[in-house]
Order: structure tokens, then C-alpha cells, then sequence
């Protein structure tokens, strides 16, 4: 359901794993990864006018930080089948590029919060919000969602600043996001721009656990209410 929004001072912006990667490696493109970053790029524009806190997470998979964990694939010669440390595809899309004074956690696991630094991060700003923008959607930003979540914060998804590797997989993800975001708020890039502006938006809610049941023909429906 809609319902008007206004977001706090301590409002925090994260993007997640907009690197060259997803837009290069066509195992790993997300779909749609340049309206993605168009959108990102607005809503960093942005949260650097006002200003708000800023923070760019990146997975960059190094065995040296964090061994290789149990079931994990490896590439033909035992490194990391994707995001390696050593890939310069890693670095992240000069168009969300972070600047010197910004954040930036490199992750060798789906969440943002995983190495554990952006937690106290975000506590000792003493952040209420977090817009969260990033790939691919149901894993990565999935993660962090959740994560966040645990931790007491509430999330503003901005729905066409994430991406998956098909558009199905994003808008189906962002569903069942949306499902169970309590306490949190599902926007698009130009409702989100004007919230961190300190503008005040219609933005969706959940009202109660699990609101949309969607299924292959009516999830393109239920995705463009959100």
C-alpha cells in the first residue's frame, strides 16, 4: 500500500556491487546494468548534495582475507569463479565511482555487513535509513536487506536502481523483498531522489507479512505498483 514518507537527517545511502564486472562478464552482466547505473548515479548525485552519509560496498573475492569456504566453486586453476580479487573488472563503474573522501567495503560474501565493518560504520552515524541501491537483487542486496534489517534499520529499496541477471529475476526478487520489508519502504529512483532531498513521498509499505501473492503472469503487475 502507499503511504507518505519523509526520511530523518540520519539517512544513509549504500550501493552495492555496481563494478565493471556486471556490465563486461557476460556470465555474470546484470540485466538492464546501465539504466541501473544511470539511476545510482542520480541517487549519488544526490545524497552528495545534500549531503548524506555515503557508503560502496564491492565483492572482491580474496582468499588471502577470508579462506574458501566449504561447497564454494572454484575456476580451473583454484581461484574464484567470479569477483576476483585479482580481476581489474572488479573496480567499480566509473559513473558510481566513490570519491576519496566515501566508504568503500570490499566483501568476500553477499552481504555488505559480512566483514563487519559497516555495522559500527553506520552506528556510530547513527543512521535510521538506509537507500539501497545495487546487484544483483536477490543476492547481494537481498543479503544486506535482511542484515540490515536484523540490526534495527529500516530500508529504502530504490526498485529501478537494483538489478539481477534478467529482468524476472529482479522484479520476482523485488517482490519477495517487498513482502517482508518491515519497516521499511519500496521506491523508484525519482520518489527516492526527492526523499533524500528531505522532499516527503508516496512510498510502498507493507502493511502485513507476505501482502502480494504473485505468480508468472501477474509479477509484471504487482512489480510496477511497488
Amino acid at each position: 500500500m502507499r503511504q507518505n514518507l519523509t526520511l530523518p537527517e540520519r539517512t544513509a545511502l549504500l550501493l552495492i556491487d555496481l563494478q565493471e564486472e556486471q556490465r563486461h562478464d557476460p556470465l555474470y552482466k546484470a540485466f538492464g546494468i546501465e539504466t541501473v547505473l544511470a539511476n545510482a548515479g542520480r541517487l549519488l548525485a544526490t545524497a552528495r548534495s545534500v549531503p548524506r552519509l555515503i557508503i560502496h560496498a564491492a565483492y572482491r573475492r580474496d582468499y588471502a582475507r577470508r579462506a574458501l569456504r566449504p561447497f564454494e566453486p572454484v575456476s580451473a586453476d583454484g581461484g574464484a569463479t567470479f569477483s576476483d580479487a585479482a580481476n581489474p573488472l572488479t573496480r567499480i563503474c566509473p559513473e558510481v565511482a566513490p570519491l576519496p573522501s566515501e566508504t568503500v567495503i570490499y566483501k568476500n560474501d553477499a552481504s555488505a555487513f559480512c566483514e563487519g565493518d559497516l555495522a559500527p560504520l553506520l552506528a556510530a552515524a547513527r543512521i535510521e535509513w538506509l537507500v539501497i541501491s545495487g546487484v544483483w537483487t536477490e543476492a547481494c542486496v537481498a543479503a544486506t536487506v535482511r542484515d540490515a534489517m536484523a540490526l534495527g534499520l529500516r530500508v529504502l529499496l530504490v526498485k529501478d536502481a537494483c538489478g539481477s541477471g534478467t529482468q524476472a529475476m529482479h522484479e520476482t526478487a523485488m517482490l519477495n523483498l517487498a513482502n517482508r520489508l518491515y519497516g521499511g519502504a519500496v521506491a523508484d529512483t525519482e520518489r527516492a531522489v526527492a526523499l533524500l532531498r528531505g522532499e516527503t513521498q508516496p512510498v510502498w509499505i507493507t502493511e502485513r507479512p507476505v501482502p502480494i501473492f504473485f505468480d508468472y503472469a501477474s509479477a509484471p503487475g504487482y512489480y510496477a505498483e511497488l
